[in-house]
């Protein structure tokens, strides 16, 4: 391993000393509290935090994952592991970090006797895009609306394929009339997002309603996006899986209304 790095893996032990690398300099806030009990929740299920300490520097990168089973995104992955998140930031990129995260997974799940590893990725934001995974030899094996990618690193060919649901828009129709704003403790960037969207339904006088995915089947089984852990649904139809500013809802929600 190169010796100007450590890799930090985060448990229920030292969760509080090392934080999960989101929201450190805010520890107070509501979300950064969620996440936090969130993760002690998952720890028992089998999820895994590993951190890229610069020697000497700050903490620039990190990944999360868990069995497929518990995963907190739209996939049919059992045996597997899936990727929440994997993000290198500042002066941490280009560096290769993010494929050493990569591989540590690999590593991990080889281990663990899994069939491989799962990531669902996007074009879009809050979510990495494919290509890092693909240079690592994930294969594509799945898309989702609106911009949804599933990729695989299977371990034997003769190993179940992971699948996307195919039944986005009957899962989105749902949600019915109004403005839905899906929700779980999983990001801590979500709180921020929540209230965003809630003060903006309140201005512009639109129904509203918060739905709050407790488990990973409730939200396997009900998300309408493969994201899963945050959405806005307006009138059945998704209108995001992701973070939105005032200008972004005025550019998409007044066409609709």
């Amino acid at each position: 391993m190169d010796q100007s790095i450590e890799i930090i893996s985060v448990d229920a032990d030292n969760l509080d000393q090392h934080g999960f690398f989101c929201y450190m300099s805010k520890r107070k806030a509501p979300g950064y509290k969620q996440k936090r009990d969130w993760l002690e929740a998952r720890f028992t299920e089998g999820l895994k935090i590993k951190m890229i300490h610069e020697i000497g520097g700050r903490t620039v990168g990190f990944i999360e994952y868990i069995p497929g089973e518990f995963a907190w995104r739209t996939v049919n992955a059992p045996g597997y592991l899936v990727i929440h998140c994997l993000w290198v930031v500042g002066k941490g990129k280009r560096k290769g970090y993010g494929s050493h995260l990569l591989r540590l997974c690999l590593d991990d799940a080889r281990a663990q006797n899994k069939n491989g590893v799962v990531m669902v990725a996007s074009d879009g934001v809050w979510l990495a895009k494919k290509d890092l995974f693909v240079k690592q030899g994930f294969k594509e094996v799945g898309q989702a609306p609106p911009a949804f990618t599933l990729l695989a690193y299977r371990f034997s060919d003769d190993a179940p394929l992971p699948a996307f649901p195919a039944d986005w828009e009957e899962r989105q129709n749902r949600f019915g009339d109004g403005l839905t704003v899906i929700r779980t403790p999983q990001c801590p960037y979500i709180e921020d997002a929540t209230n965003l969207a809630l003060d903006y339904a309140a201005e512009q006088k639109i129904a509203v309603r918060v739905v709050t995915f407790q488990t990973a089947e409730d939200l396997q089984k009900n998300s309408p996006s493969p994201y899963g852990v945050f959405g806005l649904v307006l009138n059945g139809r998704l209108l995001a899986y992701h973070y939105l500013l005032h200008k972004d809802f005025d550019k998409l929600i007044n066409p609709l209304l």
